[in-house]
């Protein structure tokens, strides 16, 4: 386990107030709230040493830059507005994803991405 810095304190920080997933760019304006000297290679330090001890994870979306939310919370998806570029979170599932498994398949694990307006884009 690393050792707590103020840059990883004010991370984990950031990554409470928002509540969603954040690009690493999100992450250095966030964090600067708290330690304003912070630089964006210390942010992927940071990030590196945290998805390492678990308590952050990556969100992989499609041909994008990972983001990254804290871990522990329920299965969930995601949301990506085309117009802010914001990642936000998505409960639950929809039902009947296991009858889209061809034939003799075994389903072990989904991931779904929702692409669309977030209701600030929608509202402008």
């Amino acid at each position: 386990m690393e050792r707590t810095t103020r840059q990883r304190l004010a991370i984990r920080r950031a990554l409470e107030r928002l509540a969603r997933p954040l690009s690493p760019q999100e992450l250095l304006d966030e964090a600067r709230q708290e330690v304003p000297a912070i630089g964006l290679a210390t942010v992927y330090r940071a990030v590196r040493a945290l998805v390492a001890d678990g308590v952050v994870l990556a969100v992989e979306l499609p041909g994008e830059p990972a983001r990254y939310e804290l871990a522990g919370s329920a299965h969930h998806h995601h949301f990506r507005c085309r117009s802010c570029d914001r990642v936000f979170e998505v409960a639950g599932c929809p039902p009947g994803l296991a009858a889209l498994v061809p034939a003799g398949f075994e389903l072990e694990r989904h991931e779904l991405v929702l692409y669309g307006r977030c209701g600030e884009c929608r509202a402008a």
